[in-house]
C-alpha cells in the first residue's frame, strides 16, 4: 500500500509538474544553423641559419711556403628550410659586389634536393640546392675564403642571402 502511495504521489507531482510547466515536460527543440569555413593554405617558404656570422681567417699557420694561394673553410652552420611548393630551390648571393677575395659555398649532406657544385658567391643569385620540391629539409653551408699573398691583405664583409624560388 505504501509502494502504491509513493507512486500516486510521483504521477500526480509529475502531471502537476507538466500542467505548470509544459515546455518542462515536453521534449525540447532547438533551432539550428550552419555556416561555411574555408581553410586557405597560401604558398609557404622559409629559410633559417643556426648562426649569425661565420669568421674566415686566415692566419700564418694555414700559409704554404712558396704559394700564392691560400684557403681557409668553415662548415659550422646549418641551413634549415621549408617550402609546401613545388618545384622548388634555393639560391645564394652576397650582398659585396666588389670582393677583395673569393668567398665559395656549397651545401654539404643535403636532407632534401640535390645540392649545386661549390661556386663563387656574387652579387647575381646563383643555385645551392635544387629539386626540393614540397619538403623541410637542412645541410651545412661549407664556406670556403680564397686569397693570393699577392693581393695583400684586407677584409671582406659580406652578408649572403638564401632564397627559396621556383625552379
Amino acid at each position: 500500500m505504501k509502494l502504491q502511495a509513493n507512486l500516486f504521489s510521483s504521477a500526480s507531482a509529475f502531471l502537476a509538474i507538466s500542467i505548470l510547466c509544459p515546455s518542462r515536460a515536453l521534449a525540447q527543440t532547438f533551432d539550428a544553423d550552419a555556416h561555411t569555413v574555408q581553410v586557405s593554405v597560401l604558398p609557404i617558404s622559409v629559410v633559417s641559419l643556426s648562426s649569425g656570422t661565420v669568421n674566415l681567417d686566415m692566419s700564418l699557420g694555414l700559409i704554404t711556403p712558396g704559394q700564392d694561394q691560400m684557403t681557409v673553410t668553415d662548415q659550422s652552420t646549418t641551413l634549415t628550410w621549408g617550402t609546401n611548393s613545388s618545384a622548388s630551390k634555393i639560391t645564394a648571393s652576397t650582398s659585396l659586389a666588389a670582393p677583395l677575395f673569393d668567398l665559395r659555398i656549397v651545401a654539404v649532406n643535403p636532407t632534401q634536393g640535390a645540392a649545386s657544385p661549390e661556386f663563387s658567391l656574387t652579387t647575381t643569385a646563383q643555385d645551392l640546392l635544387l629539386n626540393l620540391g614540397r619538403s623541410s629539409g637542412s645541410c651545412l653551408l661549407h664556406y670556403t675564403g680564397v686569397a693570393l699573398a699577392s693581393q695583400g691583405s684586407g677584409s671582406d664583409l659580406h652578408v649572403i642571402t638564401f632564397t627559396v624560388q621556383a625552379q
